[in-house]
């Protein structure tokens, strides 16, 4: 994370840079103008080195400015949108490293085009006002770009879930229990939990958890079920044991959120399913699965069991283990919510891998395809006494060749009462998913075909259609119209 004083430094030597080209004075000759040597001018470019006053002057003299037009924030219209990412939050939160971005190489491209880079800039600033797209928005979708990058597999996440593992003797003793891991909190990183005052007080008690980090005290919900109480203790060790110390204190991130602390609690999240699901011991058990000739849902629910974890931590365990050791890169993960009358269904967190498939979160308040088993089985699990209903089906997206085979897990109630949910793994059918999962050749699994919203859907012959196909209806208007234009 870059200071404010580094910002300024940045938006002054971009200033520089961008009057240098555009009056097309090279270095030796700015360097002759002022007394300053070209090596120390390119540290000024890059925003290295802020200049004294009088050095500043001497660069105001080159170019015809005065001196407060040169150190101002203000600045022509042409580079404005330039000026104002820099002074964003963007650049100063947002750690350019992590995506192998450097930033003089960013200031290079904004002073070589700066034209260009100014519109497509603020095109950009006009989309995310248009569309509302707050900054927590976009810190995770630049997360879930993270996430895609790397293909959801982080190495030295798992060296550390296994080092831990072996230094607290946990090896070999699967699924862990609450004591087992609050003991290690209390022991060694001396933090005591209470699980009562967040139940008791009325304002927080829809807060999962809480870590107070003065008293070292992490308050837990009476309401949470044994999986998830097992995940935020080992998300918590996780925080202690990486000693992360810029993060969240609360399971639901605040608005004020960096990307910093988002992607630090991804980490911690990430060791904490790794801790409980050792990636040696799921490798083993895909295999096992893939060897299956029929789907059965017994094939995952004897893995909630056997690890003891929620629905959502054990497939998005697997999207970290199918990747890198089965080459299946081509995968969705997506948690779905329901409105109590089961009509409309938001979509409230989503990782796509290789490219971005279907479905997937828009902000349109349009419906989505209820012939997605993500829908059906919460529509199953509604009308059921069962606390979780597992389902799959091979969903071919309409007029494509695209079919996802998806293994979705529904709750009937969540943790805050909204309503039932769902967890939705989709894996993009290839030739090498064929290859590697027997049981996808058999034919009792459910195949339907698919959109992604039925305001967008052509398909005439719909029995789960529960809103009019409008974009469809206004595209085949525009055709009408241009045939008539052709007519003239």
């Amino acid at each position: 994370m870059i200071s404010d004083s580094d910002v300024v430094k940045l938006i002054l030597g971009f200033k520089i840079r961008h009057l240098r080209l555009s009056n097309k004075i090279s270095y030796q000759e700015m360097s002759k103008a002022t007394g300053m040597s070209v090596s120390y001018l390119n540290d000024i470019e890059k925003g290295k080195k802020y200049p004294k006053p009088d050095k500043i002057a001497s660069l105001a003299k080159v170019f015809d400015l005065e001196y407060d037009a040169l150190v101002s924030t203000r600045t022509d219209k042409r580079l404005k949108p330039v000026i104002e990412l820099l002074k964003s939050g963007f650049i100063k939160f947002f750690p350019l490293d992590e995506f192998g971005i450097s930033l003089e190489k960013l200031i290079d491209v904004f002073s070589n085009a700066p034209d260009r880079f100014s519109a497509f800039i603020s095109t950009i600033l006009k989309m995310i006002r248009s569309y509302q797209i707050e900054k927590e928005h976009f810190y995770r979708i630049a997360l879930r770009s993270y996430q895609d990058m790397h293909d959801n597999n982080f190495p030295e996440l798992e060296a550390a879930a296994k080092a831990f593992r072996k230094e607290k003797k946990l090896v070999k003793k699967i699924p862990y229990t609450y004591d087992q891991l609050a003991d290690i909190l209390q022991q060694d990183y001396d933090i005591t939990i209470d699980r009562v005052s967040l139940t008791k007080n009325n304002k927080l008690s829809l807060f999962r958890s809480y870590f107070q980090p003065d008293k070292k005290v992490l308050y837990l919900n009476q309401g949470l079920s044994e999986g998830q109480e097992l995940f935020i203790l080992g998300k918590e060790l996780g925080f202690q044991y990486m000693q992360i110390a810029e993060r969240p204190l609360e399971t639901k991130l605040s608005k004020e959120a960096s990307f910093e602390k988002l992607l630090n609690n991804f980490k911690a999240s990430y060791f904490a399913a790794a801790l409980m699901m050792d990636s040696k011991e799921v490798i083993k058990d895909i295999k096992l699965i893939a060897r299956a000739r029929d789907w059965s849902p017994s094939l995952i629910s004897k893995l909630l069991k056997k690890y003891q974890v929620t629905p959502e931590t054990l497939l998005q365990r697997f999207t970290n283990i199918l990747p890198k050791h089965f080459n299946i890169k081509d995968l969705f993960f997506i948690r779905l919510r329901s409105t109590p009358d089961l009509i409309r269904y938001s979509i409230n967190k989503e990782l796509h891998l290789s490219q971005l498939h279907q479905p997937y979160h828009t902000e349109l308040a349009e419906h989505l395809c209820h012939r997605w088993v993500s829908i059906s089985a919460i529509k199953k699990i509604s009308s059921s006494k069962a606390d979780f209903l597992i389902d799959a089906q091979i969903s071919q997206y309409w007029q494509t060749n695209k079919a996802y085979f998806c293994i979705t897990i529904a709750q009937s109630q969540g943790f805050d009462n909204e309503g039932a949910s769902s967890i939705t793994l989709g894996l993009l059918m290839t030739e090498n998913l064929r290859g590697a999962f027997n049981f996808i050749k058999d034919p009792q699994i459910k195949r339907r075909t698919v959109h992604t919203t039925c305001e967008r859907c052509s398909m005439s012959d719909c029995d789960n259609r529960v809103a009019l196909p409008k974009y469809i209806d206004h595209l085949r208007h525009e055709e009408e119209l241009e045939a008539e234009l052709e007519k003239l």
